[in-house]
């Protein structure tokens, strides 16, 4: 793909699910992104400084102040709720669980991977819908 100027790469690269990204070219212009909770940064020479930022809350909150407990995952994988679409889900929000209890299924390399809670407690918060994309230590349950 071909770009007029680098405002239209920084457009492309915002639309992208690019985790970081950092190109310094001959001319002094920088490139830096991050994305996932993170800002993009864009610097170009003398007068065409220019800063983007992005906060992308894409995290598990309901209250900051909140004092949960999460379940996150353990690797980067595709989330499901359920062993298989006809199921019914492993747990639901004011579901009681057990540590090792199997709260749902995170599937990477076609391995379908059984995720167990780490703690005692009850089912507050479900921070993925079926078959979104997680990522490593990212929060899929709140458990109180």
């Amino acid at each position: 793909m071909e770009y007029k100027d680098i405002k239209e790469i920084v457009k492309d690269m915002g639309e992208s699910k690019i985790d970081e990204l950092k190109i310094e070219f001959p001319d002094g212009t920088k490139i830096s992104m991050k994305k996932n909770d993170i800002k993009q940064n864009l610097i170009l020479p003398e007068e065409n400084n220019v800063n983007i930022k992005q906060e992308n809350t894409k995290t598990c909150e309901k209250n900051i102040n909140e004092n949960y407990k999460e379940i996150k995952s353990p690797m980067v994988g595709t989330f499901y709720s359920k062993s298989s679409p006809t199921a019914k889900p492993f747990v639901k929000v004011g579901d009681k669980v057990k540590k090792g209890d199997v709260v749902c299924i995170v599937e990477a390399m076609k391995l379908m991977n059984e995720i167990e809670s780490e703690f005692d407690g009850e089912i507050v918060e479900i921070c993925k819908n079926d078959e979104d994309m997680c990522e490593y230590g990212e929060c899929l349950f709140k458990i109180k």
